[in-house]
């Protein structure tokens, strides 16, 4: 699974929420970072290196601060002059079908505000339907969208959750059950222990990992005891 990770944000070094989530970007050539206004800084796009950078990528991911309830102006524009008919839609399939797409975005406004009788009134799901109608109209897969609610007030253990679902939207693949999230931490601690960890690391690895393996066998064991009985 190779990602595309499209970064818009004008003040990109100002924002403490995008240069959190910048430290998490696996480093690995499965992942590769597009910051548009680092690239772009004069505002004249690359529309042939743009769509050649999402021809080799399964994944495209969206990454914003969530301005009036849509993107900064630069990924519209970015829209407008890359996902153009012929390459992105239009006859019988384009460029993009089958690709996944996804949406990792911040909002300064508590999660509780985003539905009815909230301060914002509508939800996120009701926002985001330009982006779910694009997703459709190129043929792409819409995934659940990582919403990042006021970065600022969050624990050093929210972050911390953070960043672990960051990585896991950003290189594993299109499965939320638990039995994937296992595995792909699982993969995740024995890359680590293939760093440079000491004999103490890397014993605390390998114990997480037998525990972790050992749930997922006593969980698929009574599974297969409830279904006998049903």
């Amino acid at each position: 699974m190779k990602t595309l990770l499209i970064i818009s944000h004008p003040s990109i070094l100002e924002s403490s929420s995008q240069q959190f989530l910048l430290s998490a970007v696996p480093q690995t050539e499965q992942v590769t970072v597009n910051h548009l206004e680092a690239a772009y800084p004069d505002g004249k796009i690359d529309v042939e290196r743009e769509q050649q950078l999402l021809k080799d990528n399964d994944r495209v991911i969206f990454q914003f601060p969530f301005y009036w309830y849509s993107s900064p102006a630069f990924l519209k524009q970015w829209q407008d002059e890359v996902l153009t008919e012929g390459f992105a839609h239009g006859g019988a399939q384009g460029e993009l079908a089958g690709k996944e797409f996804g949406l990792i975005f911040m909002l300064g406004v508590h999660e509780r505000e985003y539905q009815a009788g909230g301060r914002e009134l509508y939800t996120i799901s009701e926002l985001t339907k330009p982006f779910q109608a694009m997703a459709h109209k190129t043929g792409m897969v819409y995934l659940k969208p990582l919403t990042v609610f006021q970065f600022a007030y969050m624990t050093d253990e929210e972050k911390m959750d953070l960043f672990i679902e960051y990585q896991r939207m950003l290189t594993n693949k299109n499965d939320d059950s638990l039995a994937s999230k296992e595995k792909w931490i699982v993969n995740q601690l024995r890359l680590l222990k293939s760093a440079d960890i000491d004999e103490a690391g890397e014993n605390i690895i390998n114990h997480a990992v037998e525990l972790i393996e050992e749930n997922r066998m006593n969980i698929n064991e009574l599974t297969k005891v409830i279904e006998e009985m049903y």
